[in-house]
């Protein structure tokens, strides 16, 4: 079964929670897991593609949008199913992906926003209602 993690930011900074995005795609493009990074809107998947290239000076992420190369060790997409299952899942939207079971694991980013915790709450309820056991990790 899929394993769903929400981790937990200290601050409510947006920007914040794009860095961890990069870090976690990173981490799991290191460990060789195919990384698909879900966003809320095209403009957030442009940002995380020009964040992707500078936020680690020592080090590249090989990353694509999903509609340039869906087979890029890190995908930016939005709804798009993964061409590679199994991989992990960066889910950066407000709502549950069509897609989960298609991803081994899922990592919803949480900060200190008032409207996105309601949202990320109202998420761990749902994959517990989707027979999912989210854990919770504070960063």
């Amino acid at each position: 079964m899929t394993r769903i993690e929400f981790y937990v930011l200290a601050d409510g900074e947006p920007a914040s929670r794009a860095r961890a995005a990069c870090q976690l795609a990173s981490k799991g493009w290191q460990h060789g897991m195919p990384v698909f990074i879900r966003c809320q809107d095209a403009s957030q998947c442009e940002a995380l593609d020009t964040l992707l290239w500078s936020f680690r000076a020592e080090r590249f992420v090989p990353h694509e949008l999903h509609e340039h190369d869906p087979h890029a060790p890190v995908v930016i997409g939005i709804d798009e199913a993964p061409a590679v299952p199994q991989g992990l899942l960066v889910n950066l939207s407000s709502s549950l992906s069509p897609h989960v079971d298609q991803f081994s694991r899922v990592i919803e980013i949480v900060n200190q926003q008032p409207e996105l915790l309601t949202v990320c709450r109202d998420n761990f309820r749902l994959y517990r209602q989707r027979g999912y056991d989210p854990k919770r990790v504070e960063l």
